[in-house]
Parts: C-alpha cells; structure tokens; sequence
C-alpha cells in the first residue's frame, strides 16, 4: 500500500481496570499483567501493532506513573514515542494529543488507534481490517470506525449503528456511514440490536488521518482544538514540555462523546476478528488454556502451581504459592501478597464493588 508509508499506530495505555482488581491495580494496572500468555497485554498489543507499522512509528499515550513501566516492558519504541499525560482527561485528548505527536513527524500521517488491554485472536483479519480502514482514512476527509461484529448480547459494550452502505474497500470489506452510537443498553435492548443485524460492538477502535481528527476537534470541541493547535509545529522536546499546562486547562471527556457521536464523516467497516476487552476475571477464564478438569491456572512468574482435586472449571491466579483446592467448582482465586480474593465466576462482574467500598472506606493500600 503506498499509503504505508505514513501509518502511525497509537496506544492508549493510561487507564485502569478495576474488575481485575487485586491483580490489577493503581500501580499495575492490568495492561502491564500476564493475562493470556506469557507476554504482558501491552506488550501484546504492541507487537500486534508491528505487523502494520515499524517499531519506530508506535505511540504510546500513559500515565505519568506508568512511563518507566513501558520503557522496560516496551524497549523496542523509542523513548519520545512514549508521551506522558500529567493528568487523566479520558479518551479524547488522549487520542488527539497521540494524532498531533504523530502530525508532528509526518504532516500526511495516519493513525490506527489501539488499546493496551485488549485480545485479538485472528491477527491476521486484523491486520487485513485495519489496511482497509487506513485505504479508507487516506483520502483526510472521513473518520472510520471498526465496529466488533457482535456475538452475543452484551451489556457491557457501546453499540454502533450502521446507516447506509457506501462501498467496498480494495480487500472487499464493506464501508458503511454510521447512523448512531447507543451507550450499554439493558439484556432486551442489546437482543433487539442484534436482531438487525445493524448494530456492532464500539470498541474505541479507530483509524484517520491526523488532519481529519485535528479539523473534528476544530469544528465539534474548539476549546481543545485551541489549546493543542500548535503541538505539530513544535520539536520533540518542546511537544512533551507543552503538555502539563495543555492538560491542566483540558475538559474530561470520551472520544465518543466529543467526536464520534457529532461527526458527520464517520465511516464504519466492520471487524470480526476475536476481539475481546478481557474485561473480569470470567472473561480471563473464558480465554485461558483449561486442564482436563476445566481448571485454568495462570502465573505472573515463570512456575504455575495449583494442585486441584475432584474440583472444575475454576481460575486460579497464583503468586507464587502453591494454591490446593478439593471438592472446588467454578470459583475465582487471585492470590497475592496483600490480597486473597475469592468470587463465584457467576459473579466477576461484582469484584468492582470490593474496590468502590475500599474508596469509600479511604484504604488506598489495597486499590
């Protein structure tokens, strides 16, 4: 594709995820945990992102904590590739402060936005999704969304509904104009969606050109199209040094909501790849290599140790320790140093109670 040429990929690495919590916490959130294999979640993500751009033209947008955590588990990236938010102001600005660093190296650039904690089973649909979204983005006039072709329906997910088809791309992937973006419906809703078979996951998952994203905010959020105007006229070093003051005046706010949902050039192809945002411990089950007795047993180090008898079907997250188990089915054991949980799988989407009470009670050694 001569397109190629100017395709960055971005990462947004900065947020949390408190369904993972113990494992996942303030100072290890889970894009930094060995999920599904023995490679961290952003590391995974980004070697993902190796198959479409150069190691040298990925963008990692995190938290100021979290920089030193990328650079050792990402050395491949350069270190002024890695920008520091000082302040947690959502999606939006995240994904437009990684577009403008990207404009800053390459007026013509084009973005493939990604998260650092999702899981893709099919990378090579991927790959192929992802080179008709950036075809599509090339021409600077459209955004382009890749909505996850649902299956099942969910309630933990934004929906995207498709209007008309416009056309296919090269590869034969149709393009469709968005009509609408409906936040996480209730179980009969999300049926009802699925029935037409015109709606599709919203997985934040998006691909333009740095000009387009940079003209949206110019015409739909102006306060930080403002504020961040001059960011791809400036040198490395001045680009990261101007951020704390952009970032301290900068309104929190989701891409979906400053951009997408206003947009009249957002474009939609759709993605049926093995998407998931492995987002409870159920869902860590779900992906995870079972035993005979349905048992998945993983491991931040290197030794895995669980000894089960006449128990099924659980997920059990060792420390190091060995975790025994008798007469045990279908349970959640995430074993740490400070913090023993134990859960119905039935019941992960509850752990983020355990962490809202543990704010209310103000014990933040355990978030």
């Amino acid at each position: 594709m001569p397109e190629q040429q100017h395709v960055f990929g971005v990462i947004l690495a900065g947020g949390g995820g408190t369904r993972l919590w113990p494992k996942s916490r303030n100072t290890t959130p889970k894009q930094f945990l060995k999920l599904t294999g023995k490679d961290t979640m952003v590391q995974v993500a980004a070697m993902r992102l190796t198959k479409l751009v150069p190691w040298d033209k990925i963008i990692v947008v995190t938290n100021t904590l979290y920089v030193d955590a990328i650079r050792n588990q990402l050395p491949q990236i350069p270190p002024a590739n890695i920008i520091a938010e000082p302040e947690k102001r959502d999606t939006a600005l995240a994904m437009l402060t990684g577009a403008l660093y990207a404009m800053s190296q390459d007026p013509d650039a084009v973005v493939i936005n990604g998260a650092s904690d999702h899981v893709i089973t099919d990378e090579k649909e991927f790959c192929r999704v992802m080179e008709a979204a950036v075809e599509i983005a090339t021409d600077k006039k459209n955004l382009v969304a890749v909505g996850i072709t649902p299956t099942r329906p969910d309630t933990g997910f934004g929906y995207i509904k498709i209007g008309d088809h416009l056309r296919k791309t090269k590869a034969g992937l149709a393009v469709f104009k968005v009509d609408s973006f409906t936040e996480k419906p209730n179980a009969t809703t999300a049926r009802a969606f699925l029935s037409t078979g015109k709606y599709f996951w919203n997985a934040n998952m998006y691909v333009w050109s740095a000009q387009a994203i940079q003209h949206a905010f110019e015409k739909f959020m102006p306060e930080l199209y403002t504020l961040t105007a001059e960011l791809p006229k400036l040198n490395v070093q001045d680009f990261h040094q101007a951020l704390p003051k952009i970032y301290q005046k900068a309104t929190a706010i989701s891409i979906d909501y400053a951009i997408s949902e206003k947009a009249d050039n957002l474009l939609l192809i759709p993605g049926d790849f093995g998407w998931n945002d492995v987002g409870d411990w159920k869902v860590v089950y779900e992906l995870g290599q079972k035993d005979l007795a349905g048992n998945v047993t993983i491991s931040d180090g290197e030794s895995v140790k669980s000894l089960c008898i006449n128990s099924e079907n659980n997920l059990i997250h060792t420390d190091g320790r060995l975790i025994g188990m008798i007469g045990i089915n279908d349970l959640i054991i995430i074993d740490t140093p400070e913090i023993l949980l134990i859960v119905p799988k039935g019941r992960s989407q509850d752990v983020k109670k355990l962490v809202e009470r543990l704010k209310e009670e103000g014990k933040k050694e355990y978030l």
